[in-house]
């Protein structure tokens, strides 16, 4: 466990971005460059700077290129700068994929979310028939594909989580695009025998978003924090890069299929009232918990990577800190309240 909290953006990126040994032993098998589709967004950068990282540890000459329209040119260069290159293209568009690099390794984090419900022709598109773009670009070659715990039904809490046993029940319209994006890559997997891993996270925190950064800006602005959703799962974003990374080694034809998250299923009322409680805040809750909420169970990756070296209590504590100092955020909720699946 990490005892100092991060203070500043640098240092923050710097522990998400350290790769552990099982990353720098998965990626030291990989024949080729590392190819990260979608890399821009909130998981995208600290992934590609991990992966650079544990690469240089092991001595290997494989490139890490990400790919992304890079509406953030900052966030490109600071790549750049970290040994990641960095390609620029629109994957919305059938005929970039044919210009992309070939790769040894493949992560894909594309993926459309807010907004779902107000343009669901976009999010059917992206998330449901640009995996298939990349399922025939990169056939054959070693790809984790994220997705989601949405793809599961909410769950009563005294059953826990679901495991990557359980059956699909994806409630609106994101989480149904999100099953179709999972099916095309099991359908590539089985059509052209390519390794894949589909990966299932919620909730990835660092300081700066996810869901305690959402109830903690809830709270430090006066307003009240909706408990309607009961509880939820989160695991610290290095570990869950981490855990991806090594899940390289899990892919295969039929597709794998891992979940990613934290051990403990933690109420919102917990993470509110502890937020409060360390930030010097008041608190205001509003709503009923329902007997339901959005759950996975993590059980087979702990078994296979460890738990996360940053504990939730960790992951709240420090949060509440960044933000009673005024850190930067990235102004990217969750919106893991909603209930009815509309984002």
């Amino acid at each position: 466990m990490h005892a100092t909290p991060p203070m500043r953006e640098h240092e923050l990126d710097e522990l998400l971005s350290a790769p552990t040994p099982g990353v720098v032993d998965a990626l030291s098998r990989v024949q080729g460059d590392i190819v990260i589709l979608g890399g821009g967004g909130k998981v995208g950068p600290t992934m590609a700077r991990m992966a650079r990282r544990a690469l240089d540890e092991a001595r290997s000459s494989s490139r890490v290129i990400s790919v992304s329209r890079w509406s953030d040119k900052e966030a490109e260069r600071r790549l750049n700068e970290h040994g990641v290159e960095t390609v620029s293209a629109d994957l919305g568009d059938p005929d970039a994929w044919a210009t992309l690099p070939d790769a040894g390794a493949v992560m894909y984090l594309l993926g459309h979310k807010f907004g779902a419900t107000a343009n669901p022709s976009i999010t059917w598109w992206i998330n449901a028939v640009v995996p298939g773009f990349c399922a025939a670009r990169y056939r054959g070659v070693p790809t984790v594909a994220y997705s989601t715990g949405n793809v599961y039904p909410l769950r009563p809490l005294a059953l826990g989580g679901a495991t990557e046993r359980d059956e699909l029940g994806p409630v609106g319209m994101y989480a149904q695009s999100c099953a179709a994006r999972e099916q095309a890559f099991a359908q590539g997997a089985e059509r052209f025998g390519t390794p894949t891993t589909i990966y299932r996270l919620n909730y990835a925190c660092e300081l700066r978003y996810g869901v305690v950064a959402d109830i903690a800006q809830t709270i430090a602005a006066g307003d009240p924090v909706d408990v309607t959703m009961p509880a939820v799962n989160i695991v610290w974003q290095r570990d869950s890069n981490a855990w991806s990374w090594q899940a390289l080694d899990l892919a295969d034809s039929p597709a794998a299929i891992l979940n990613g998250t934290g051990p403990e299923t933690l109420s919102t009322r917990h993470i509110a009232e502890q937020l409060a409680l360390l930030g010097g805040w008041d608190l205001t809750i509003t709503g009923d918990e329902a007997p339901t909420a959005l759950l996975s169970n993590a059980e087979k990756c702990h078994s296979l990577y460890g738990y996360p070296s940053v504990s939730a209590a960790t992951i709240i504590e420090w949060v509440a800190q960044w933000v009673r100092s005024g850190g930067r955020m990235l102004g990217k909720p969750t919106k893991f309240q909603k209930r009815d699946g509309g984002f």
